[in-house]
């Protein structure tokens, strides 16, 4: 089975000047709304920043990876905006994301975790999410269109073995991690034709295979099937109220991914933001400077969702935890999935306390890379031999990759600059819990004979400033706008008490009022669901999935 597929999106001169929804972004947030508002009858418009990406069209060499990355921070940028990698460089904490139609989905692992209950039971979190079914609702409906499994080969996979002896000797259970992956050829509930997981372990960088699950497979097909007309390279600067609604205003891309100067308009009776973290809570305070009445809890309680990105260096036993592309660049066992297995440590007593580890694959088209990741700290001697083995031979073939979720205090606060974001965090990556992740992984790169490898990156490119794959908060649920942002139906409020901007939300990871202590991909879905589905209770829609 092949996925070749139309494409979703249409060129710009096609918009139209008012639509029914106007929905900034297209990651999970972004793809539920479009969905659901379009299976509803309202006329729909997506504008996404980044470009529209067919299995195939993702980077397979590390050229192909150094053209997709986009850098920038309070002094500099490089690259362009268009490009799949956006990676915000700052003082006190990196960031890095995924943009394109589908948003983070196209370049994420793809687990599907659903949080520990009493994540939505803490203080931060409006009473009413544990309020009725909805949540419950929210999650079913997520995991019918994104369809999580767990790999029934999972405990074959060399990576997977390897991080099982760590659980043995740390005292952590070894579980299959439920991805959203089609694992054999199917028709997805889109509609959409999906070719089987050929193994490859290039999740992290796109799936040129086309059997992740990814957004614009999934909720993206269903919104355009339905009549959402979707636009991509098209940047959202700023919101304004009118009479009658909304305005939102953006500009285009030229062919190399530069911006336009002229800034156009379209009109709209609801605006959903779904950007993400940094680009909804971005929106917003552009949105506030020229005038727009929210709550002054704007941009605080960013959290890194506790992650950490490691390794185990040069263990004993062989690990083969680096892609291998498709079509595949060597012969070797198959990699699996970027994520089949992870380590669960549980605490029945304290949320806080508890952490997953998973076993990570590194994109083939980083290879070429990992040897000069490795050559600061007195590891030289292998990174060299690794470039005259190759990265499949060789210590790095012995290496293990670590993703680690926790529980980080949720301190940080996104403001701007100049219109550039700034992550404010002081001490962040000084927090006890990295220090509590940092002994864990120690332990387990031992049981496999590795060196634990804190950010090899850290002595060249990136300092000692942490980094996070998984940006939450910035725009957090609250009971009123002295707690929060939005409220538990993702509606902005307006400035004072409990009262709301009549047609604005925002539904995307920036929501989430403190870490989740797993990968956030289903809590986004799930949440974008129920808010979709109390929008459509509140209009006296009919909202059939």
């Amino acid at each position: 089975m092949t996925s070749e597929r139309t494409p979703l999106s249409s060129p710009l001169e096609e918009i139209a000047p008012s639509y029914d929804f106007v929905v900034v972004g297209s990651g999970y947030g972004g793809g539920v709304t479009a969905s659901r508002m379009a299976r509803c009858g309202q006329s729909v418009c997506v504008l996404e920043r980044g470009r529209e990406f067919a299995p195939g069209d993702f980077p397979a060499r590390f050229p192909d990876m150094k053209n997709e990355l986009y850098i920038h921070g309070k002094k500099h940028s490089m690259g362009s905006e268009t490009a799949l990698f956006d990676f915000c460089h700052g003082k006190d904490m990196h960031v890095l994301t995924g943009t394109g139609l589908g948003g983070g989905s196209l370049v994420n692992a793809a687990v599907a975790l659903r949080p520990d209950p009493r994540v939505f039971e803490k203080a931060q979190w409006p009473d009413e999410i544990l309020q009725g079914d909805e949540l419950d609702e929210g999650f079913a409906r997520a995991s019918h269109m994104l369809r999580p499994i767990q790999d029934d080969k999972a405990d074959s996979y060399i990576k997977y073995k390897a991080l099982e002896k760590g659980a043995q000797a740390t005292g952590g259970e070894m579980v299959k991690s439920p991805v959203v992956i089609s694992f054999k050829d199917q028709t997805n509930p889109a509609g959409v034709e999906q070719a089987g997981c050929t193994l490859c372990g290039d999740c992290c960088s796109g799936c040129n295979v086309g059997a992740k699950n990814t957004v614009d497979l999934t909720y993206l097909a269903d919104a355009h099937k339905n009549g959402a007309q979707i636009f991509t390279k098209t940047k959202v600067i700023h919101i304004e109220k009118t009479d009658t609604g909304w305005r939102v205003f953006y500009h285009g891309f030229d062919k190399k991914g530069r911006p336009l100067d002229e800034l156009h308009e379209v009109e709209a009776q609801n605006v959903v933001l779904a950007a993400g973290t940094l680009g909804s809570t971005a929106i917003l305070l552009r949105s506030k400077e020229r005038g727009l009445a929210m709550s002054v809890r704007i941009g605080e309680e960013f959290t890194a969702n506790g992650d950490i990105i490691a390794f185990g260096y040069d263990a004993d036993i062989p690990i083969n935890a680096i892609g291998v592309g498709h079509p595949a660049k060597v012969d070797i066992e198959p990699v699996g999935a970027s994520v089949s297995g992870h380590i669960d440590y549980k605490d029945a007593d304290v949320l806080e306390n508890q952490l997953m580890v998973e076993e990570g694959v590194m994109p083939s088209a980083l290879g070429p890379l990992m040897p000069v990741m490795f050559i600061p700290g007195g590891r030289l001697a292998g990174a060299l031999k690794a470039l005259v083995r190759g990265v499949y031979n060789g210590p790095l073939s012995r290496t293990q990759t670590y993703f680690a979720v926790s529980h980080d205090s949720a301190d940080g606060k996104i403001r701007l600059e100049k219109q550039k974001i700034v992550i404010d965090w002081p001490g962040a990556s000084e927090q006890p819990v990295y220090k509590k992740v940092d002994d864990m992984l120690t332990k387990i790169s031992g049981a496999i004979g590795g060196r634990y490898i804190k950010n090899p990156l850290a002595e060249s490119m990136m300092g000692n400033t942490h980094a996070t794959a998984h940006p939450l908060g910035g725009c957090t649920m609250g009971a009123e706008a002295g707690s929060g942002v939005v409220n538990h139906k993702c509606q902005l409020f307006s400035g004072e008490g409990d009262s709301v901007h009549e047609g604005l939300y925002v539904v995307d990871g920036s929501i989430m009022p403190s870490s989740l202590g797993a990968n956030p991909l289903m809590t986004i879905t799930a949440l974008a669901e129920r808010a979709m589905l109390l929008l459509a209770r509140d209009k006296g829609w009919t909202l059939e999935v």
